[in-house]
């Protein structure tokens, strides 16, 4: 099935806690980048999310790290959409070391998943 990548650097602006702590709502708005690119790949059009089935967050992003975003369609029906996302972290602020600092991780950090369903109507379909 289609796949699609987000890959982006978390800035002060996207810190909204104490600490430069990114909060999991900026995690759902990447998956929801995501899905929209998987959407127009599968259908030619952006469709809308409808809802979520599940959301986990797992570990803390932080201004400054780099997160990757992947997403997957897992079942087409006749509009609906169902899909899977996994955000993790490949590399981390360290801040301690100076403001600048940072360091490419040996593995990356699972920091979310979700799954969800998005419909795109059928007179909206374009890739038959």
């Amino acid at each position: 099935m289609e796949q699609a990548m987000i890959r982006m650097r978390l800035s002060a602006h996207h810190a909204h806690y104490g600490g430069n702590l990114v909060d999991g709502a900026f995690v759902l708005q990447l998956f929801g980048d995501v899905a929209t690119e998987l959407l127009i790949r599968h259908d030619g059009d952006e469709g809308l999310f409808r809802a979520y089935d599940r959301v986990d967050f797992l570990a803390p992003l932080y201004a400054g790290d780099y997160v990757e975003v992947i997403g997957r369609i897992t079942k087409v029906g006749n509009t609906s959409r169902k899909m899977e996302f996994e955000a993790y972290k490949v590399i981390a602020a360290e801040p301690d070391v100076s403001p600048s600092a940072a360091r490419v991780l040996d593995e990356k950090v699972l920091v979310a998943t979700a799954s969800g369903t998005c419909i795109v109507p059928e007179d909206k379909q374009r890739n038959g």
